[in-house]
C-alpha cells in the first residue's frame, strides 16, 4: 500500500495543521520518538558550530533512551533543561533552534505537547540555515520531511 504524501503548502494543506493531527492519534512514545527525529535532522547544524558541546545530542539520546524505558522522564527532563543551556549559550540562529529542538524533544517525555515545539524549532533551524531567500522552500521542504516520518512511525493518517 502506498503511503500518502503531504503535498506542500500549494494545495491548500497546510503542514503543520496536518501535523498536528497525526499526533493527536499518536502515543506519547510515538510522540517522543518523533520529536527526537525531528531534532536530530537538524541537530547538525548546532554541531558543525559548536562541536565539543554535546548537551543538545545528549537530550536527543535521552528522550530515545525514555522511549526504551531505559531512563525516567526526569532524567529526560534534566537533559531538556541542558539544550535549552546550550540554546542559551549559542549565538548563532539556526544552532540556537537546533539546540531547542533537541531541548523540547527530550522534554516531550514529561509533556506530550513539546512535540510540536521540537518541530516547529527544526524548521526554524532549517530556515534560518537556508537564509532569507530560500527560506520558504526550507520551511516547506521540513515540514514535508516532518510529516512523512510522522507517517512512518505511525502508519496511515
Amino acid at each position: 500500500m502506498e503511503k500518502e504524501k503531504l503535498v506542500a503548502t500549494k494545495r491548500d494543506i497546510d503542514p503543520l495543521r496536518a501535523i498536528v493531527e497525526l499526533l493527536r492519534k499518536r502515543d506519547h512514545r510515538t510522540m517522543v520518538l518523533w520529536a527526537t527525529y525531528c531534532a536530530e535532522h537538524v541537530l547538525p547544524y548546532f554541531e558543525e558550530k559548536y562541536p565539543k558541546d554535546n548537551r543538545p545530542r545528549k537530550a536527543v539520546e535521552a528522550g530515545r533512551a525514555w522511549v526504551r524505558g531505559d531512563i525516567a522522564m526526569g532524567e529526560a527532563r534534566t537533559a531538556a533543561f541542558a539544550a535549552r543551556d546550550a540554546a542559551r549559550d549559542a549565538d548563532q540562529a539556526a544552532a540556537r533552534a537546533a539546540a531547542r529542538a533537541a531541548g523540547h524533544a527530550a522534554a516531550t517525555a514529561h509533556v506530550a505537547g513539546h512535540a510540536v515545539h521540537a518541530a516547529t524549532y527544526a524548521v526554524t533551524a532549517a530556515t534560518c540555515a537556508a537564509g532569507p531567500t530560500d527560506a520558504d522552500a526550507a520551511t516547506a521542504k521540513e515540514r514535508v520531511w516532518q510529516y512523512e516520518h510522522l507517517l512512518d512511525l505511525g502508519g496511515k493518517p
